[in-house]
């Protein structure tokens, strides 16, 4: 870390410790809306709030450019037992703990805040964008239902994510997709039960669901091009039989992942004929759903560039990794990519065994203050750079 950015990190991780010991889930970010824009304001920007229920946007307008970046923040913690209760600064909710970072990102975006308002080395509007509801995928769709990006447009959107196993204060990213889209599925096996001693009696939902976790295992093998990428998981078998019953109903639940919206398509359309055809030939009737809860992460090609430009700017090209192996984790930054261009990059929060080096959604997590810095200084570098500040341009 380089010694000017001393007080900068000092500042953040007040901010982040703050953060951290007040967590709220999806869509109950009332405290910590109120925390960042009392931040906000203090800063001097113009805030909005109530987009998307507790989400908000603040700008920073400086000449007279017409350039428009954004810069996202997520406000959400998890529904998770912090376990190192000895920290000063944990979570004082029961139940409940940052434990994906998010606390890191917002300590960020008001560190580029602040940063931006007093340097005013650029030339145009900044919009700060506080989401709230990641986890579960719904807080970028709230906001823009909200008018977002009608009522506060940009040209482009900017946003990061820590990342556990990356050594600290790394920054990767690649063009295209760089994380996953998650579908949700439910597979209903409706047979008829009977006596575990006379299963000539019923059809078996247990030996049909069975069929079908099996054999939704061959999409990926057989049906999808092997240059593309997916994932199919079961990870729930229901069943209402008792020990000496054979059930009546099965219900599989669990999720995919691809990067492609046609593969998506491809993967619904394949399990809901394998699970109906399944029970179709056991006699067994079948209810299937597919619903999509994140939109695959797909970087824009000429933003990566931007993105690529101001890391290396910030951290060197020895710390930059332009081209990341794409993650099967999920993203709600997916959703704004789909309406306007932009880039989304990891930060590395600590190598294995090392300070940050926990993976996220562990109840020892911790978000590793050394890099709060950095990403401050990637995005106000990015905003730098997008939004340069012509000749004559007034402060």
């Amino acid at each position: 870390m380089n010694n000017a950015d001393t007080p900068l990190r000092d500042e953040l991780t007040g901010w982040r410790r703050q953060l951290h010991a007040m967590p709220e889930t999806g869509f109950q970010e009332a405290e910590t809306s109120a925390f960042v824009i009392r931040v906000l304001k203090a800063l001097g920007l113009e805030v909005h709030t109530g987009i998307g229920g507790t989400g908000l946007v603040a700008n920073l307008k400086v000449g007279s450019g017409k350039g428009v970046i954004g810069l996202r923040a997520e406000m959400d913690a998890l529904d998770i037992a912090e376990l190192p209760t000895d920290r000063a600064y944990a979570s004082t909710v029961p139940g409940k703990m940052h434990a994906c970072g998010h606390d890191g990102h917002m300590s960020i975006v008001l560190g580029a805040a602040r940063l931006l308002r007093e340097r005013r080395d650029f030339d145009g509007t900044v919009r700060f964008i506080f989401q709230p509801a990641e986890e579960h995928g719904r807080g970028a769709k709230a906001m823009m239902d909200d008018g977002l990006f009608e009522r506060f447009p940009v040209d482009e959107i900017y946003g990061l994510h820590n990342m556990p196993g990356m050594r600290a204060g790394t920054i990767a990213t690649r063009v295209g997709g760089i994380m996953a889209s998650e579908d949700n599925f439910v597979i209903h096996v409706k047979g008829r039960g009977t006596h575990a001693a006379r299963p000539h009696m019923g059809i078996d939902p247990i030996v049909i669901g069975a069929e079908i976790v099996l054999a939704l295992q061959t999409i990926v093998s057989r049906t999808l091009d092997p240059g593309a990428q997916a994932v199919v998981s079961c990870t729930e078998f229901i069943t209402d039989g008792i020990r000496n019953a054979i059930p009546s109903n099965v219900v599989i639940k669990g999720d995919t992942r691809s990067y492609d919206p046609a593969v998506q398509q491809m993967l619904a359309t394949r399990m809901r004929d394998i699970s109906e055809g399944i029970c179709r030939m056991h006699g067994a009737e079948c209810d299937f759903s597919y619903t999509h809860e994140f939109a695959p992460t797909v970087n824009w090609a000429e933003c990566v560039t931007f993105a690529v430009a101001a890391a290396t700017a910030v951290v060197g090209a020895g710390n930059v990794d332009a081209d990341v192996v794409p993650l099967m984790a999920s993203e709600d930054f997916g959703a704004f990519l789909r309406a306007v261009p932009g880039a989304f990059v990891f930060l590395g929060n600590g190598a294995d065994g090392e300070p940050g080096g926990t993976p996220l959604h562990n109840s020892s997590y911790d978000f590793n203050d050394e890099v709060l810095a950095t990403g401050a200084r990637y995005f106000a570098e990015i905003v730098r750079m997008r939004l340069p500040r012509s000749t004559g341009t007034g402060s």
